[in-house]
């Protein structure tokens, strides 16, 4: 695991030396990935939509069923205990529940986005106390849809990127963003709930991106 960065230009001494905003896992090679497989190929056999509960112009969004509560008590919680671990001595997030009268999280929301080109996720945030995304497919390089013409010309272009956006303590909106490629595949991105983020659409692919998606929440 290793913490991911935020207001990369600031000096680390301005928040004690623990300013960033979530934590970066690699899933590939796992059990936990064969597990997240399986759950995809159950759920396009039910094939429950949640659509219209989320802001993604995709597609395909279905509901995920953690069997046995199998990928929370052995992905989820080691995740939760290392971002209490570290968060818990940093100012960068003191509005952000870290606990709650040691109560125990429990996962509310999971499902599987099925992203097509031209399709995206607009600016979001979720509900609960922590969220994250696992890559399960990347079809693209972002580097070449950063070749296409109207991106190329672009000042900023973000053709297939997922992104964070933020205000940092200067009131400023910063972006911290994931220039995706196959060599995301297994990344698991755990952060809390009301971050917000977005996904920039791809190009000239006829192949799915796949994520996984899920919302921790205090289960009482």
């Amino acid at each position: 695991m290793k913490i991911i960065p935020a207001l990369r230009e600031m000096e680390p001494a301005f928040l004690d030396g623990q300013f960033a905003f979530g934590i970066e896992t690699n899933l590939s090679g796992t059990l936990a990935m064969d597990k997240l497989w399986e759950y995809i190929s159950s759920a396009k056999e039910n094939s429950k939509s949640l659509k219209s509960n989320l802001a993604g112009n995709l597609s395909s969004s279905l509901v995920l069923n953690d069997t046995d509560n199998w990928f929370f008590v052995n992905t989820c919680i080691p995740i939760i205990k290392k971002y209490i671990e570290f968060f818990k001595k940093s100012t960068a997030f003191n509005s952000q529940p870290i606990s709650k009268n040691d109560l125990p999280y429990g996962l509310d929301r999971f499902w599987v986005n099925f992203q097509k080109q031209h399709e995206f996720n607009p600016m979001h945030n979720h509900s609960g106390v922590y969220s994250f995304v696992v890559f399960m497919k990347i079809p693209t390089v972002w580097k070449e849809q950063c070749e296409i013409p109207f991106v190329k010309e672009s000042n900023a272009p973000k053709a297939s990127a997922f992104e964070f956006v933020y205000t940092d303590i200067m009131g400023s909106i910063r972006q911290y963003a994931y220039c995706l490629d196959s060599s995301f595949e297994g990344i698991m991105l755990f952060f809390p709930a009301e971050m917000m983020h977005q996904v920039y659409p791809f190009y000239n692919c006829e192949e799915e991106r796949i994520t996984i998606s899920g919302n921790i929440v205090y289960d009482i």
